[in-house]
């Protein structure tokens, strides 16, 4: 049994984050889903739990927390470990090889098990993973949702009591998200502990058994997976909580007025060590388009968007604007990319500052409506590093906004969001097409594609062909790309 005891802690400098007074018992073989609005403090328990409060994080603790009637803080981390796995919402934070099959391997040769042993256990995780594919692979060629893979498996291959797992499908695609929930239901059989800090709430309906919604630090409310999904639509978004059937979205406006293209690709294919990622690529935008760019993991989409930006060079065919071609430094000029991992493009001491940082001459009241807008104005004097995943990424697409591009690239922009964040980054994507930005998203986020974008471009298998463009007006293909139509919560 886990139960948190009067528990209310604060990080070191920051008096108003965190939990108080945490009441909470959850039984052995129990699926926990922990959700609410970033910063809420759904992560903070999570590191309650595995030790890394107060063994790694700093701060002021009353009350604690007990796995099996001992103290975590008294337990030792390798002893912590023993019992509780973890796969955090940035899987790279927690690799330490740089081939997947010694990362599998990596933390039950800790437990110093005999080699044979480790050896019929890596096979025995790959095989009820579904992961073959992934088996020698280079750990940084993995896209963001194949890391997250490698990550559960090496928790998998430890055989851990309790699984925390915090934002596990933020880099999933929908077939991916679909194996998330299959190892999920897998692991809950075997009769462990779930945990899971989450925003996508879809693929959770049938898999938890209770639902902790947490409201600056406090439990709000403990809800059955039956009580939770007779919220209605209007006290789910008022909680600030996201959809949980997909099947019931729809897009909020199919139409666009097609104006003259700007932008045209043509003949472009792009390659990663001399090996074709994707080839014959033609299309060509007109300004205040927003077109997602999906397709399942590994398919080259944030290839594609790096190239796009002048960011990847190893690549044939013309990039034009307005008729003249464009070499990758001019396409720098031109562009701005949000990355996937908002951590490499982090680079200032405070909120504030970062977001008008290396600009020259920002506009200061656009710096203040952006922050604004996005909600990001308690935070303005934080250091970037100590925010939340959720409002990291809002602080990139606030510099996004205030860098005044012509060309904009989102990688996974509503990664760790919450219902609110999601909406304010649709809202201000759809502003910068009204300003007759050219935006494109990679996305596997359906949800967010219907509250944004006007057309949808799908890469599968290293190619593009004319039917790949789909407008959101076409509901049943859109449906179909996303993988929507046969979405599964338990039916």
């Amino acid at each position: 049994m886990i139960e948190l005891k009067n528990v209310s802690f604060s990080y070191q400098g920051q008096e108003h984050d965190g939990l108080h007074d945490i009441k909470l018992k959850i039984a052995d073989g129990e699926c926990i889903l922990f959700c609410g609005r970033s910063g809420c403090g759904k992560t903070t328990i999570t590191r309650l739990i595995n030790g890394l409060i107060p063994h790694f994080y700093m701060g002021e603790l009353t009350g604690f927390a007990t796995v099996d009637g001992q103290n975590i803080g008294d337990l030792p981390m390798y002893k912590i470990a023993e019992k509780v796995g973890s796969v955090f919402q940035n899987p790279r934070t927690q690799f330490f090889n740089v081939d997947t099959d010694s990362e599998i391997a990596f933390g039950i040769e800790n437990e110093a098990i005999p080699s044979q042993e480790l050896a019929v256990r890596v096979d025995e995780t790959v095989s009820e993973l579904h992961i073959e594919k992934l088996r020698g692979r280079n750990i940084f060629e993995l896209s963001g949702g194949e890391k997250q893979k490698i990550a559960f498996a090496s928790v998998h291959a430890m055989k851990p009591d309790i699984y925390l797992l915090d934002e596990p499908s933020s880099n999933l695609d929908m077939i991916a998200i679909h194996e998330l929930q299959d190892n999920l239901q897998l692991i809950k059989e075997q009769g462990k502990t779930v945990l899971i800090a989450e925003h996508r709430l879809y693929y959770l309906m049938n898999v938890v058994d209770r639902i902790v919604y947490l409201e600056q630090g406090h439990i709000a409310g403990v809800f059955t997976s039956a009580e939770f999904q007779k919220l209605s639509d209007m006290e789910r978004k008022a909680m600030g909580l996201r959809a949980i059937d997909l099947r019931s979205e729809k897009p909020k406006d199919s139409s666009f007025v097609t104006s003259v293209p700007v932008l045209s690709i043509e003949n472009v294919s792009l390659y990663y060590k001399k090996q074709r990622i994707l080839e014959n690529i033609n299309l060509t935008a007109a300004l205040g388009e927003v077109i997602a760019v999906v397709g399942n993991n590994g398919a080259g989409k944030t290839t594609f968007s790096r190239a796009l930006c002048g960011l990847h060079k190893e690549c044939d065919g013309v990039f034009l604007w307005n008729g003249k071609v464009l070499e990758p430094k001019q396409r720098l000029k031109l562009s701005y990319m949000v990355m996937q991992d908002v951590n490499y493009e982090l680079f200032a001491e405070s909120v504030e500052s970062e977001v008008s940082f290396g600009i020259k001459n920002p506009d200061k009241r656009f710096v203040e409506q952006s922050l604004t807008e996005l909600g990001l104005t308690p935070f303005r004097d934080r250091h970037p590093n100590t925010l939340s995943g959720g409002q990291k990424q809002r602080v990139a697409v606030a510099v996004s906004m205030v860098c005044n591009k012509e060309l904009l690239v989102f990688d996974e922009p509503t990664s760790g969001l919450d219902y609110d964040s999601m909406i304010q980054v649709a809202d201000l994507i759809r502003k910068l097409s009204d300003d007759g930005k050219i935006v494109f998203v990679v996305t596997h986020d359906y949800e967010f594609v219907c509250s944004t974008c006007s057309r949808v471009l799908h890469f599968e298998e290293g190619k593009m062909t004319d039917d790949m463009f789909v407008t959101l007006g076409n509901l049943s293909k859109l449906k179909e790309l996303f993988d929507v139509s046969r979405e599964r919560n338990g039916d």
